[in-house]
């Protein structure tokens, strides 16, 4: 389970003025971040406010598109922070697949397509992807205004002390420490990552009952094999709550990409040897089965003029409470391929979901169909 966070801009430049991204040293005070128990694995995602705070239940705006790129704005759940239906992430990829040139033109890509969303977290590639990301943050002089940089804190270290965000390990302690961060003017905003529905909600109670502050959103795995979480549990909370989703893996690290129809290629990321689970699952009865249903999915993708990974994330984005798609990608011509899925969204018709969810037959059963 894990955490959110959005900053203020004089978050990124340290008492000198000099640029920096923030640390897990200046995020929480020593007595805040200190051993927490395995259960609450609590990731902060650290965003740049557009923003004045708006009280959640009173949020208005709608889905936005910018004229120049083509990208669509959301709220994220029901705050004020406005971000790119779809975003950029580091994980295995900056610091460790690709070198850093390769990272800088990703960034550069996704910004130009309008991205103003960008992930990493103080645990990959043991902290080179946030000091990456910063570097290239400070090379382009892009405007702190226009961006929104989220990273988590809790893997950060090896010793008890370095990891963590809880002074006591429970719920009332993490929402006291992330009000904590948001009232020292560190963030604007905080949510969750991997939490249950249950803990989350306890979280909003917890802070309503202190006069603390609750989570505006949750950062969940959400692609075609996996949907229980975002289409059953997450709904309920955006309506009573407005806690949003923020979704990862939207290719299932690249299980739906295609590349793995005819086995495991030796570059692909199944491959390396830190990731012999995944290998284990694409070679796995259910992993075949999967990709006999990706191939049943080849044809609707043709016929909307797209190809199937487009086709996955535009299927991720139909998803009313899903506020940000999480795009992984290790070449420009990847990311490019992935950012045409917002040209398919408008293709996804009531028709086209109900062809896939034929197709895929794992359909979550929910009392409410909270979509559009």
């Amino acid at each position: 389970m894990q955490v959110s966070i959005a900053c203020t801009e004089h978050n990124l430049k340290s008492r000198n003025g000099e640029d920096r991204l923030i640390s897990k040293q200046n995020a929480a005070t020593p007595n805040v971040v200190n051993a927490a128990r395995a259960k609450f694995r609590t990731v902060a995602i650290i965003a740049r406010s557009l923003g004045t705070f708006t009280p959640q239940h009173h949020i208005s705006l709608k889905e936005s598109t910018a004229k120049q790129t083509g990208m669509k704005y959301r709220n994220l759940g029901k705050s004020g922070l406005r971000v790119s239906c779809l975003g950029l992430g580091t994980w295995v990829t900056f610091g460790g697949q690709i070198s850093d040139e390769v990272a800088e033109q990703l960034m550069t890509i996704a910004y130009e397509s309008g991205v103003n969303l960008f992930d990493t977290a103080e645990v990959y590639a043991a902290g080179k992807a946030e000091v990456i990301l910063g570097n290239i943050l400070k090379k382009k002089g892009w405007r702190r205004s226009s961006l929104v940089i989220t990273t988590k804190l809790y893997w950060g270290g090896k010793a008890e002390t370095e990891r963590g965000l809880s002074r006591k390990h429970i719920i009332e302690e993490i929402v006291r420490a992330m009000t904590h961060v948001i009232n020292q003017g560190m963030a604007m905003y905080w949510g969750t990552s991997r939490w249950s529905a249950m803990e989350i909600m306890e979280a909003y109670s917890v802070a309503r009952q202190f006069n603390m502050i609750p989570p505006v959103c949750e950062q969940a795995e959400y692609h075609l094999f996996q949907r229980e979480k975002v289409e059953v549990q997450l709904p309920e909370l955006y309506h009573k709550i407005g806690v949003g989703a923020m979704t990862w893996s939207p290719l299932a690290c690249g299980i739906i990409s295609g590349k793995y129809g005819n086995g495991v290629p030796e570059s692909s990321r199944a491959a390396l040897k830190c990731y012999q689970w995944l290998k284990e699952k694409i070679i796995s009865e259910e992993g075949r089965k999967q990709q006999v249903k990706l191939k049943d999915l080849s044809p609707i993708a043709e016929r909307l003029g797209c190809t199937l990974p487009q086709l996955a994330v535009a299927w991720c984005l139909r998803n009313e409470g899903v506020s940000s798609v999480l795009l992984g990608s290790s070449n420009p011509e990847q990311l490019i391929e992935n950012l045409g899925a917002i040209q398919v969204l408008p293709k996804m018709t009531s028709h086209i979901v109900n062809e896939i969810d034929n197709i895929l037959g794992n359909k979550p059963y929910s009392k409410k169909d909270y979509r559009s």
